[in-house]
């Protein structure tokens, strides 16, 4: 039986639902490369969730999601604002880079992995557009939930949405989280992405219960260039032969809200779980906890009390002083019942 985890949300298993799906799927033949039926009834499904039309496509990874998300909405000369501490900046081994021919991530500052207006204004304006001699602007990536387990609100992202309306940018948004994102703020999915300026989204999925696949969910104007993104998507090796194994686990993840009800049993349990350990003398907490990572410094006797439970932990990042930094991380189906051993091993440390 696997051991309880907290290190990641990466390493939980598959919901019961998934597994299903996949197993219905299985039988007889279909058609290959997306010609299978469910493949082409995700676009009413994303389309009903999102209330508009859209335009989507499977693919097996959130590295993959972004890396085809920043080529498709920018030219090898062009800028992508993201900030310093986001995936396409620092976890995609510099895909991004090479999957757009050369475009410039130039990362910035902000509070709990956020952006705000004012940032990118100022690098988006700091050059002429007809200047040759810099990279010209093109596009903003912000990450939701962010990479320190915040979230933009509805008015952040619509701030950013207008700013890069008027500045004539795309706007990107990496949804590894996306699901906890929805389910804290309690909107539509519709109210923090397009309705809010967003013109294409990873759309994470594996973090939640699913297997493998993430999803390019692409809105408004940008639906025009699908083809483009589907020519992409081909030479990047994301067009599957049996694309109805990536396809009935996107359906089954949206189907009966399934996909906000496991991120807000995540979120739920975080919050039961930081509330616990940050109540332990030397114990503070990094960033606010909103969606389902915790980030903490703590005296490394209670991470030593909280890794002997056996519940996998990321080991401690030590700071020199007795103390050190570590991110606990709550999943779809974290239960309860570790939580609370987890904490009282904190506690009692």
């Amino acid at each position: 039986m696997a051991t309880p985890h907290f290190g990641s949300d990466n390493v939980s298993g598959i919901a019961s639902e998934i597994l299903e799906a996949i197993t219905s799927a299985n039988g007889g033949g279909v058609g290959s490369y997306g010609g299978d039926g469910l493949t082409d009834s995700l676009t009413a499904r994303f389309a009903e969730v999102f209330e508009t039309e859209v335009s989507v496509l499977p693919v097996g990874t959130g590295t993959i999601a972004n890396c085809l998300a920043v080529s498709f909405i920018t030219p090898p000369w062009g800028a992508v604002y993201c900030h310093h501490d986001a995936h396409i900046m620092v976890d995609e081994a510099n895909g991004p880079e090479f999957f757009s021919g050369g475009a410039k991530l130039a990362d910035l500052p902000g509070d709990h992995g956020r952006l705000d207006v004012a940032t990118v204004r100022e690098a988006a304006t700091a050059f002429p557009v007809d200047d040759l001699h810099h990279p010209m602007r093109a596009a903003l990536s912000i990450t939701q939930a962010t990479e320190w387990g915040n979230i933009y609100s509805v008015p952040q992202v619509q701030a950013l949405g207008d700013l890069c309306t008027e500045l004539d940018m795309v706007f990107h948004m990496d949804g590894a989280r996306f699901a906890n994102a929805v389910a804290a703020l309690g909107c539509s999915p519709a109210e923090v992405t397009w309705k809010a300026g967003i013109d294409v989204m990873s759309f994470g999925a594996t973090k939640n219960g699913c297997m493998a696949v993430e999803a390019l969910v692409v809105f408004g104007e940008k639906r025009k260039e699908f083809v483009k993104l589907q020519r992409l998507h081909k030479r990047a090796g994301q067009l599957f032969s049996k694309m109805r194994f990536f396809s009935a686990q996107l359906e089954a993840y949206l189907a009966n809200d399934n996909w906000i009800t496991w991120a807000a049993h995540a979120n739920t349990q975080a919050k039961r779980l930081s509330q616990g350990v940050a109540a332990v003398d030397g114990v503070k907490l990094l960033h606010p906890v909103e969606a389902n990572e915790i980030f903490l410094s703590m005296p490394i006797a209670v991470y030593d009390a909280m890794a002997a439970t056996g519940f996998g932990l990321y080991p401690i990042s030590p700071s020199g002083d007795g103390h050190g930094s570590i991110r606990l991380v709550t999943s779809f189906n974290s239960d309860p019942a570790d939580v609370d051993t987890l904490v009282a091993a904190a506690q009692g440390a």
